[in-house]
């Protein structure tokens, strides 16, 4: 009964990212009538402004969204599984702040080649992961030393941040745009490096499913298991790194996505990591379409970026989360 279940909340799931992904494309901050749309779409003469906006700005946005919430998401059950830590998401392993750094210092010392500044976050984001992993294979590569390290690291760089900022106000504006995160001006060709490496980081993710979950039953027993808990937890925080640098490269630094998702998955399939990803890509994949499709259609003409909308709704996630482990304690 059960396998049926999940094939019904599977199907379920996939049916709200593909229904999500087709109102991204026929809605938006312009106005088009259905016999517009259509005609667009199928590539009629006489409507190439329409079509323009359908394939040059909806469906890259639609697809960053749909990869941003797959990428994220992974990437908050890889170190939830491994830390074992409910409320771990991207930002605790630094992900954010070192992509936050790396642009805030591309802006204030070459200004000039902005147009790097998607490689200049996912460098950032895999340097500050890397010093993360460093600093915590010295110690073993404990849970604790994974949070403990990543904690320190973003205090750290956000402090840089700051500092930058006072000294060079010229650059708030531009950074601002990247620390509340977006998809707006997303191109197909932007999307193509990150898609490769998300996919197949999740594809890996999948594979090593079974001895990630083994680490859920504990170190010693995981151990006991065959599994070589160090070098696990040592990849899946490097492919958390890569998930989320991929998305951070053309998304910015989108909130809450890799923290609030994975419960959501465990309520609906259960603590198996694979079916957690699954379910986790297809939620992830919805909840960023369907914020940024909020975002653009109910400031029309201007647009909310998707970063503040997930915000609006991650944040009383969180704090429910925060209440409960109170209880729990």
């Amino acid at each position: 009964m059960r396998k049926y279940r999940d094939l019904y909340v599977y199907c379920a799931l996939g049916a709200a990212l593909v229904l999500s992904a087709l109102l991204g494309v026929r809605y938006g901050s312009v106005s088009l009538s259905l016999g517009d749309f259509f005609s667009a779409l199928i590539g009629r003469s006489g409507y190439e402004t329409e079509r323009v906006i359908l394939f040059a700005v909806r469906i890259p946005r639609v697809l960053g969204g749909v990869l941003a919430g797959v990428g994220l998401s992974a990437s908050g059950v890889l170190l939830q599984s491994v830390t074992d830590n409910a409320l771990a998401g991207p930002n605790l392993i630094g992900v954010n702040a070192g992509a936050g750094f790396a642009v805030i210092l591309l802006l204030s010392f070459f200004p000039m080649a902005a147009v790097f500044l998607p490689l200049a976050a996912f460098l950032g984001a895999f340097v500050a992961a890397a010093l993360i992993l460093g600093v915590a294979g010295t110690l073993g590569a404990s849970r604790s030393a994974l949070i403990l390290a990543g904690i320190a690291l973003t205090a750290l760089l956000n402090a840089g941040i700051s500092a930058i900022s006072l000294l060079r106000d010229d650059v708030l504006a531009s950074y601002n745009a990247f620390s509340v995160g977006g998809l707006a001006g997303v191109t197909m060709a932007q999307l193509t490096l990150p898609a490769l490496l998300i996919a197949v980081g999740f594809v890996v993710a999948l594979v090593l499913s079974r001895p990630i979950g083994l680490l859920c039953l504990g170190d010693l027993s995981a151990a006991s298991l065959g599994v070589s808990v160090k070098s696990i937890r040592v990849v899946c925080m490097a492919l958390a790194s890569a998930l989320a640098g991929a998305v951070v490269s053309f998304a910015g630094l989108l909130g809450f996505v890799g923290l609030t998702v994975p419960h959501i998955a465990r309520r609906l399939v259960g603590g198996r990591v694979a079916d957690q990803l699954l379910a986790s890509a297809l939620i992830g994949g919805t909840l960023v379409c369907l914020g940024d499709l909020l975002g653009r259609v109910l400031a029309a003409p201007s647009e909310i970026p998707v970063g503040i909308v997930m915000s609006f709704l991650g944040a009383p996630f969180f704090l429910f989360l925060l209440w409960k482990k109170r209880y729990e304690m």
